[in-house]
């Protein structure tokens, strides 16, 4: 972890979903059977585009496939080991929590289901605008009834995540893991989040 603390003046934390608070593994996996592609095709191929800094979703146009209908739903393995700990720990620190992402319908009720109790949860699909888009960035100010100054946003993206946040005025975490984390830590730009994390234990270590 880099940058010790979070941000002074705090009063609420967001956190991204995919390889923020779930490991998309096995729903990638189960993605690509349902498809009816080899697993380790499509992960490649992946790999591929998110380092070129390609749109991840160009992989069905290059398999010749259409992607599957219905996405996998999260279930309560899929979370990171430190994910519903790190939303208790930031609420026991008096900061509100939300969840927002890039997400298909039912997201809400399957990360609830999990295990997840933020304040608020919010998707894509049921806000009618995706990251990173500004409206996006400013539906998560908003549902968090805070300036935009003082909400954390937590994710494993710069051009997704850290970037468009902070356009918004909003604090940011950029968080080293999954494909796009680890890639992206490469990049100059990472160094502009307010925090670099490791893991959400980091998160939670530099709570004051």
């Amino acid at each position: 972890m880099q940058n010790g603390r979070v941000p002074a003046g705090l009063r609420a934390v967001v956190f991204d979903v995919g390889e923020t608070l779930v490991d998309e593994s096995r729903i990638w996996w189960r993605t690509a059977e349902l498809a009816g592609v080899p697993p380790f095709t499509l992960m490649a191929l992946l790999g591929a585009l998110i380092e070129r800094g390609e749109d991840h979703r160009e992989v069905w146009r290059i398999l010749g496939v259409p992607h599957p209908p219905v996405a996998p739903p999260i279930e309560s393995v899929d979370l990171y080991p430190d994910a519903v700990a790190t939303l208790e720990a930031v609420r026991a620190h008096g900061l509100l929590v939300g969840i927002a992402g890039n997400q298909p319908a039912g997201v809400e009720q399957q990360l609830r289901a999990a295990g997840c109790a933020p304040d608020f949860i919010a998707s894509s699909t049921s806000w009618g605008v995706a990251k990173p888009s500004p409206e996006f960035f400013d539906r998560v100010v908003a549902a968090s009834g805070c300036r935009a100054g003082e909400v954390l946003y937590v994710g494993d993206r710069l051009d997704n995540d850290v970037l468009p946040a902070q356009a918004a005025g909003m604090r940011t975490a950029f968080l080293r893991r999954g494909p796009w984390g680890h890639v992206h830590a490469e990049r100059a730009e990472a160094g502009r989040a307010d925090l670099r994390l490791d893991s959400l234990d980091d998160l939670v270590r530099a709570l004051p």
